[in-house]
C-alpha cells in the first residue's frame, strides 16, 4: 500500500475549513471578509426598509428584468487583495435571464452578479471598505453602499486591480443614476 502524499494545509485552508463548517444562529450571518470571520445578526427594521425601496424600484423601473437575492452567499475569487472571501451581500440582483440563482450551491460565484447592494451597519467601515475592495475584486460591475451613518448613497463602478474606480456620492433624497443593465434613476426620497 502506497502512502498518499497531501501538501500541508495553509493557515488560510484552516480557516476557510473552520468557516464553512460554522453552525450560525439562525437569522445570523456568517462571512469571511479577507481573513475575518464576521458574524451579524439580523438586521433591523430600517436596513429591510431601504432594501425594499430598493428592489420594488429596480422591479418597477430596470429596463433589464433583474432577479435579487437578499441571501445568497458569493465566493469571491481568491488571490489578490481578497483571498478566499465569502461574503453575502444585503441584497444582489442579476439579469433575470441568467437564471443565476437557479439550482446555485449555497456559496456561488460572482460572475453574472450586476449589482451587490450593502446597507451600513454596526461597523459600517466593512462596508465601506473591506466589502467594496472584495466586490470588486470578483468584478461585480456595480456596488450601492447605503451608508445611514452618514445618510448618502455612494454607486461605485469600474471595477480594477482589487478597487473601483468610479464612485458617486450622493445625500438621501437625490436620486442616484443607475448605469446598464438597469438605466434608470433610483429615487432616494423616501430614504431620509
Amino acid at each position: 500500500m502506497t502512502a498518499v502524499a497531501h501538501e500541508p494545509l495553509t493557515q488560510a485552508d484552516v480557516l476557510l475549513e473552520g468557516f464553512l463548517a460554522l453552525d450560525t444562529p439562525e437569522g445570523f450571518r456568517a462571512e469571511l471578509i479577507e481573513g475575518e470571520i464576521v458574524v451579524t445578526p439580523p438586521p433591523d427594521g430600517d436596513h429591510e426598509d431601504y432594501i425594499e425601496l430598493i428592489v420594488s424600484q429596480v422591479y418597477r423601473r430596470s429596463r433589464t428584468d433583474m432577479q435579487f437575492s437578499g441571501n445568497k452567499g458569493l465566493k469571491l475569487p481568491s488571490g489578490g487583495v481578497c483571498p478566499r472571501n465569502h461574503l453575502i451581500p444585503d441584497g444582489t440582483f442579476a439579469p433575470r435571464e441568467r437564471r443565476l440563482f437557479r439550482g446555485a450551491e449555497s456559496w456561488m460565484p460572482c460572475e453574472g452578479v450586476a449589482l451587490a447592494v450593502e446597507v451600513t451597519s454596526s461597523k459600517p467601515e466593512r462596508d465601506r471598505e473591506a466589502k467594496r475592495r472584495c466586490y470588486a475584486q470578483g468584478s461585480i460591475p456595480l456596488y450601492l453602499l447605503i451608508d445611514r451613518d452618514k445618510t448618502s448613497l455612494t454607486l461605485f463602478s469600474d471595477p480594477e486591480k482589487g478597487d473601483y474606480r468610479q464612485s458617486c456620492t450622493l445625500p438621501f433624497g437625490k436620486p442616484v443614476a443607475l448605469p446598464e443593465p438597469f438605466a434608470f434613476e433610483l429615487e432616494t426620497a423616501d430614504f431620509a
